[in-house]
């Protein structure tokens, strides 16, 4: 699974592109409509924040995606199709208040019967499927290859650099973090001893006047982690979730001693062992939050005065758990997408990733059954910051092998974006890559439902996929008779097209345009993208 743990003005294209739906063009950004002072996401309100991947780059000068603008201009008086849209990840809570009325419902089914009703090849599956059975930690595929000896000695040698690599710099980075809780902890308790108050702001830290040496080095050091949360409560709980994310490399994704499968029953590596799982995708673990935050950002319940609007309406969120806290398993993304696309889904989002892929070959084939069967797959670019297009940096699943020809026309690769428009505007931890990654969108600091009735910010690029999912699911809905790799390069060729130097990696020294990174160079834009998928749709414009 890809990790998710992570952290001047410069021009768009002026011109304009003339393409019109009645008096509505698909329009560029002219660079003297953009501020001269970029909005931060520390300018914005509270519900600003929340919805900043919706917003509009000309008016609110946020890299948005225009979705609030295509609801009130283009689609307020439209009423379009229910897409079935497959969540492909970790388990999600099918009752949370702002899902549970967007779920999609097998009605061939009969709940808890322990029957195969609609004879689909899977029992009780009400609300999509559960490959992992009650398993979920696991280890990374490199790990496992190292463990059972798979593949050639080549690939087993790259694996167990890679593994002994990861564990020693995880032993490292665990102990580092340790050591920051603890002097952090150390000094906030001094700071409300000598304050004699239990909360306190910088302007307190500032006017302690202490000559003690020690208690100097604790304003210092509670000053400097200010900068990075509002309290700090905040920061303990951020550096707690680093320790937990390091240790849960050590006990299960890199230790080569771990089984995370033995509970699940079935030989992971022979895609014809059938029959294990079961019908309940509900999230198993507390912090097992990942499908829950994917699944709103593309469809929570709109307007309903809770939590988050998903970008999209008209949709049904099918569950598909296949991702662990580790690797995902080849054979469970290959079912996962079959399933999904004889159950009915239009769009299947893959917010996961890995670097090792022994039964690639498998999956491959399963999205070209997804090309055949008219579904586009929509997948995260990764977290590493690193360019895709490196042999170095494989990413699996992807739509070509050894960048070379598509190997089909239906997978959409999403890198994220930051809020900041400008130089920052690619997200510290996007991947990228000419060939490899074919659009960016908001993905950073993302506002989405988490379990428990619960919400949440979080950044990766699998919050950026979801938006484009949800993107893809609008066009689908108004524009029903259109093809996946129809939606696919509607959204592409839609985009805003930035000309600004983006610093990649967040490497300063590392700097290109996002055509030099991605295959459209473009950013996702829903408005523009259902003026184009209208046209598209009445033989206007040819893709």
């Amino acid at each position: 699974m890809t990790s998710f743990f992570s952290r001047p003005l410069i021009g768009l294209s002026a011109g304009l592109i003339l393409m019109g739906c009645g008096s509505t063009a698909l329009v560029s950004t002219p660079i003297e409509s953009i501020d001269t002072t970029p909005l931060k996401i520390s300018d914005l309100s509270d519900a600003e924040k929340q919805n900043w991947g919706h917003l509009d780059l000309v008016t609110d000068t946020i890299p948005g995606m225009s979705v609030d603008k295509a609801y009130a201009e283009i689609i307020k008086n439209k009423k379009g199709e229910t897409v079935i849209v497959a969540v492909l990840d970790s388990g999600m809570d099918l009752k949370h208040e702002d899902l549970k009325n967007v779920l999609w419902t097998n009605k061939g089914e009969k709940a808890g019967d322990g029957v195969d009703n609609d004879k689909n090849g899977y029992v009780d599956d009400i609300h999509g499927y559960n490959f992992l059975g009650e398993s979920y930690n696991e280890q990374l595929e490199a790990t496992r290859i190292v463990r059972l000896k798979l593949g050639d000695a080549a690939i087993q040698a790259k694996a167990k650099t890679k593994v002994d690599t990861e564990y020693a710099k995880a032993t490292q980075q665990k102990a580092q973090y340790e050591q920051i809780f603890q002097t952090v902890k150390n000094a906030d308790e001094a700071v409300k001893k000598e304050l004699g108050k239990d909360t306190y702001t910088t302007k307190d830290l500032a006017g302690i006047e202490s000559k003690d040496e020690a208690m100097q080095q604790n304003v210092g050091i509670l000053t400097q982690m200010l900068t990075y949360e509002d309290s700090i409560a905040e920061v303990l709980e951020q550096v707690e979730g680093g320790i937990k994310y390091f240790t849960d490399q050590l006990n299960y994704n890199y230790n080569v001693d771990f089984n995370g499968r033995k509970d699940v029953g079935d030989d992971p590596y022979d895609i014809n062992n059938l029959g294990y799982g079961n019908g309940n995708p509900q999230n198993r673990e507390e912090d097992e939050s990942h499908g829950t935050h994917v699944a709103g950002i593309i469809g929570a319940e709109r307007n309903n005065g809770k939590g988050a609007n998903g970008v999209a309406n008209n949709v049904e969120i099918m569950s598909i758990r296949a991702v662990p806290n580790g690797d995902e398993y080849d054979k469970d993304i290959a079912l996962g997408i079959r399933y999904a696309v004889d159950n009915g889904a239009k769009i299947i989002n893959g917010s996961f990733g890995k670097a090792f892929s022994p039964k690639a070959q498998w999956v491959y084939d399963a999205i070209k059954y997804a090309e055949e069967n008219d579904v586009l797959f929509v997948h995260a670019a990764g977290n590493e910051g690193a360019d895709l297009d490196s042999p170095a940096n494989p990413n699996f699943p992807n739509d070509q092998v050894d960048n070379g020809p598509e190997i089909a026309d239906n997978v959409l690769t999403v890198g994220a974006l930051a809020s900041k428009y400008g130089s920052e505007m690619v997200a510290t931890f996007s991947n990228y890559g000419a060939i490899n990654v074919d659009v960016f969108a908001p993905g950073d600091e993302i506002y989405s439902s988490m379990p428990g009735n619960e919400y949440e910010y979080q950044g990766g690029t699998s919050m950026a996929a979801p938006a484009v999912a949800g993107v893809a699911a609008l066009i689908r809905s108004y524009y029903p008779k259109l093809k996946a790799s129809q939606v696919k390069h509607i959204i592409m060729e839609s985009g805003l097209a930035p000309r600004a130097n983006v610093i990649l990696g967040g490497n300063t020294a590392n700097t290109a345009t996002l055509d030099e990174v991605s295959t459209s160079g473009k950013i996702v834009n829903a408005y523009n993208a259902l003026i184009m998928a209208d046209n598209v749709s009445r033989g206007k414009i040819k893709l």
